[in-house]
């Protein structure tokens, strides 16, 4: 009896088994299927000065003989190179991800992976490399397009991501720490996420594993549709953790086909300062619900300020199209073709107006910083493995008036440490950061080989990063 028992009891649990296994979705046919269209992007760029861990084992004399030797079997960063040679240009190498659109050899990816780079190599599935030229980034969205010269490619297929739900399937491709083709899988978490200073893309959240390398990757749904690239984490390792952010794809195409017509992207602008609208808000307004975007400020001689509007004013409208919270505004302003007229619909002291606004065309700039010319110098890293400009006026605004250096870009122990373009330096070893001179300075005076503690914010984050000095140069 106990013998029958037990055998009910296996086959219940096999067949329980089985049925749980088959509601599981199968990627395997959207790996076989879309993987080769999926490529892996690397990208090099010239840096000025001597690249960090000159000497390869820590107490090495100071021998040029030695370092001879080692040069003649391909060992970098030899002694003889230590303080007080000259500087040299170094080759710094990063890995990124992208996809086929067209059979052409056009490749969408994240402008973050190409910005700024000397040479950018793709390599297919099948190994083989080709060079590749840079049609145009747009930072505002982090979309690049990219172009191979070669036919007869596989291309992804696009989809729908307004069609997307929360709680459905999906899966991403790239090459994650180099691992090319790698496929990872989850659901969608939320859509028409607003991260900060990103007011131009309804991020769509996953929980999907993505990693350093899976930048410019494809998002598929379950029919093999890209519906979106993969572009940033949340993360306090550097590694996965659930919280990943797609741009969704009918925003990157759109983009994409400006960048190839135009090598440049185009954006509606009214010049007025935005927030959002809390129930206390709404209640001194007079408003029955928090829905509308209200002004914060208007800059004067534009747009805005010439077509009526005025601080206090809430947007409810657009174009025709609704405002429920401020978030919504910028994306549709910014898709608007500038020079058009529309009407805007705003509650003024408790009563509705429709205003009549001629869009601006959005600056070029990003932030208050001028992209750096073409044919000028590359800044320097310094001796942290970080290039840094000082904060503008607008971004400073966005610290609440506080001093700190934007990080334009992090290479060596910098960016093992985590710190990446866009986080803001406050301090240096618990001395907060007046100007650049005053950093440099105080940098100056600390001994190689030291480590200092700088004090970093990331949107409303702030932590201390601790990174060892590289040799004098």
């Amino acid at each position: 009896m106990l013998k029958k028992l037990i055998a009910t009891c296996a086959i219940l649990i096999t067949v329980s088994g089985t049925a749980s296994a088959k509601d599981l979705p199968d990627f395997t046919e959207l790996a076989e299927k879309q993987g080769p269209a999926v490529v892996n992007i690397s990208i090099t760029q010239v840096m000025h000065g001597q690249a960090e861990g000159t000497v390869p084992f820590p107490g090495m004399p100071d021998d040029p003989a030695l370092g001879e030797f080692l040069r003649r079997f391909g060992i970098p960063g030899m002694p003889g190179q230590g303080n007080g040679a000259p500087q040299q240009d170094y080759k710094s190498q990063s890995l990124g991800s992208g996809f086929i659109i067209s059979n052409d050899g056009y490749i969408l990816t994240n402008a973050h992976v190409v910005n700024e780079a000397d040479e950018v190599l793709v390599k297919l599935s099948d190994k083989r490399e080709f060079k590749a030229k840079i049609i145009g980034s747009d930072r505002r969205t982090d979309v690049a397009l990219i172009k191979i010269d070669a036919t007869n490619l596989p291309k992804v297929t696009i989809g729908d991501p307004n069609q997307l739900k929360v709680g459905e399937w999906v899966a991403a491709i790239g090459s994650p720490f180099g691992l090319e083709n790698t496929m990872t899988a989850g659901i969608v978490s939320a859509k028409g996420r607003a991260l900060p200073q990103e007011n131009f893309v309804p991020f769509i959240q996953t929980d999907v594993a993505i990693n350093p390398g899976n930048s410019g990757g494809p998002l598929f749904n379950l029919r093999g549709e890209v519906v979106g690239i993969n572009s940033q984490i949340y993360s306090r390792s550097g590694g996965s953790m659930g919280l990943s952010f797609s741009i969704p794809i009918d925003v990157a195409i759109d983009v994409s086909n400006q960048l190839k017509a135009n090598g440049k992207v185009t954006r509606g602008w009214l010049g007025i300062g935005i927030q959002e609208i809390t129930k206390d808000l709404a209640d001194s307004f007079g408003m029955k619900s928090t829905n509308g975007a209200l002004v914060a400020g208007v800059e004067k001689g534009a747009p805005a300020e010439k077509g009526g509007l005025e601080a206090g004013d809430v947007i409810v409208k657009f174009d025709g199209k609704p405002v429920l919270t401020s978030s919504d505004l910028p994306r549709i302003v910014g898709a608007t073709k500038p020079g058009k007229t529309v009407p805007v619909e705003v509650l003024r002291k408790g009563s509705t107006k429709t205003l009549n606004i001629t869009v601006g065309e959005a600056p070029t700039e990003k932030d208050g910083v001028a992209p750096t010319p073409k044919g000028s110098a590359k800044p320097e890293v310094n001796r942290l493995g970080l290039v840094l400009r000082e904060l503008t006026p607008v971004q400073k605004r966005k610290l609440s008036g506080k001093n700190g250096l934007l990080v334009v870009d992090a290479q060596g122990a910098a960016a093992q440490a985590g710190i990446r373009r866009g986080d803001v330096v406050l301090g240096l070893n618990n001395t907060e950061v007046q100007s650049l001179e005053q950093f440099n300075k105080q940098l100056a005076g600390v001994a190689s080989g030291k480590t200092v503690a700088l004090l970093v914010q990331r949107d409303d984050n702030t932590l201390y990063v601790p990174l060892k000095l590289a040799a004098d140069k």
